[in-house]
């Protein structure tokens, strides 16, 4: 029986038409600017999001904690909302790496609005740290895959500009919340001074993420990945997958979302499952109850060779992608109806 990877959207391997295009990269060595494919990439993720450079980096933690670097000073501040990957799931790199605190805001379906972030900015004074940072992040991974509109994000923008704060997206997941709200990349990037956008999610790379701005912010950047150990040889290898993912799997990207939506309307009829979180993308939130722990759910799952995972004692994820197809949810709605008898 074939295994069913719910955990993340993280496991997508290439698939041969990725590996195929992946072995015809032309490469040489990135630390030099000198891999053609790698530069390709960078000019079509800078071009998409309207921006003038862009840097190819390992991993969207990597992406993430360089803006942070190149933005800010130590005993500077950051603001983002509780939920956020920066927060939750980067090992404390911005204190490790930029010296800065974060200001944690608590915000509905885990997104933060102009006038709570306007509430927070602190007063100048020796003994607080000084705000210079927005973070969003889009889609909200903890929050069950919610996002961020244009609407909402402008006065944000307009916001930073005012008070001289720089706005970063944390765009791992951006191309899902585009697919819902049929908002272009352009427009998006107008409107933050930097953008993360993970290539390995939902769009099947099997590595790396692209960091998007201007290009002294690129070129500052360009220097923090190389002190971070990110500076890569013939990455074109790499690269060539982004190039793809991004021409053949972003529309794709719909049946992702379609797929978690037939998970969460069957979850919404067990007797095991109460507060579902799931707001059209491709992740899905919902705590166990009953005769079930989170623990025992899995091990259930597990049995039929579906893999999911627990947040904390009662809280399970799941996460479509494009390894997950209509088969393999339908088998997936079979054993959690199964589960309930």
């Amino acid at each position: 029986m074939e295994t069913i990877n719910l955990v993340s959207d993280t496991a997508t391997k290439p698939s041969s038409a990725m590996l195929e295009y992946m072995m015809q990269a032309e490469v040489g060595d990135d630390v030099f600017r000198a891999d053609p494919t790698v530069n390709a990439l960078e000019e079509l993720g800078a071009k998409k999001f309207n921006k003038e450079a862009a840097l190819f980096c390992p991993s969207g933690t990597m992406t993430n904690q360089i803006a942070i670097k190149c933005h800010t000073q130590p005993l500077d501040e950051v603001i983002c909302h509780a939920y956020s990957h920066i927060y939750q799931y980067e090992t404390g790199g911005y204190a490790f790496n930029s010296g800065v605190a974060l200001q944690l805001l608590n915000g509905e379906h885990g997104k933060i609005t102009a006038e709570q972030i306007e509430a927070h900015i602190r007063p100048v004074y020796d003994w607080l740290p000084l705000t210079k940072m927005v973070s969003l992040e889009n889609t909200v991974n903890k929050a069950g895959g919610s996002y961020y509109t244009l609407d909402e994000i402008r006065p944000i923008t307009q916001l930073c500009k005012e008070r001289k704060l720089k706005l970063h997206l944390d765009g791992a997941r951006i191309y899902n919340a585009l697919i819902e709200t049929n908002e272009s990349t352009q427009d998006v990037g107008n409107h933050f001074d930097s953008i993360s956008v993970c290539l390995s999610k939902g769009l099947g790379a099997p590595v790396g993420s692209l960091l998007i701005g201007d290009h002294d912010f690129i070129t500052q950047a360009r220097r923090f990945r190389k002190v971070m150990g990110g500076g890569m040889r013939q990455a074109g290898y790499l690269a060539a997958a982004g190039l793809y993912a991004l021409e053949n799997n972003i529309t794709r990207l719909k049946e992702d979302h379609a797929h978690a939506a037939l998970l969460a309307d069957c979850l919404k009829q067990r007797s095991y499952a109460d507060n579902i979180l799931f707001y059209g993308t491709n992740i899905v939130f919902f705590d166990i109850s009953g005769k079930y722990t989170a623990d025992s759910f899995i091990e259930g799952l597990d049995q039929e060779q579906i893999k999911a995972v627990p947040l904390g004692k009662k809280t399970i994820r799941f996460v479509t992608h494009l390894d997950v197809d209509s088969h393999m949810v339908s088998r997936v709605v079979d054993v959690l109806e199964k589960m309930d008898s």
